[in-house]
């Protein structure tokens, strides 16, 4: 086996999950970008509903193409989904709590303090995923 081969192996649900990470992160980003400076809402409810938007986007991605996980009963569908909401509500709260840091007391602009506060979010929510989610299906 090719040292490529191996590699690919070892970490295709690393890259995966980075690939849709990013996507997903696009995702919020341009959302909160257009919720909160196009039509300028609220900076906590523009990332609230970027939120939603990259949470529903990355559930589906991350169950089928990072961890594998199967469509077994209705069931099982809806206890993998509400696990994966509830800990992204977890780091929902890491978010909005850098969020009202940065915005609110350092007075960084809020577009900024999104792009920096994804950094912190991003590796949480892979943890979350890999080891509490999509555990007992993950590849």
């Amino acid at each position: 086996m090719t040292l490529i081969k191996k590699l690919w192996t070892k970490y295709q649900s690393v890259i995966a999950y980075l690939f849709f990470g990013v996507l997903t992160t696009l995702i919020n980003i341009v959302a909160f970008y257009v919720f909160g400076t196009v039509f300028n809402l609220y900076y906590q409810l523009a990332n609230v509903i970027a939120w939603l938007l990259s949470v529903l986007f990355a559930f589906f991605t991350n169950k089928v193409w990072v961890f594998g996980s199967k469509f077994t009963t209705a069931r099982a569908f809806w206890v993998e989904m509400g696990k994966f909401f509830f800990y992204r509500g977890l780091s929902l709260l890491v978010d909005a709590a850098i969020m009202g840091l940065g915005v609110s007391v350092l007075k960084i602009d809020k577009n900024l303090t999104k792009l920096l506060d994804q950094v912190v979010v991003v590796i949480i929510n892979y943890f979350f995923s890999k080891f509490l989610i999509f555990k007992s299906t993950h590849k």
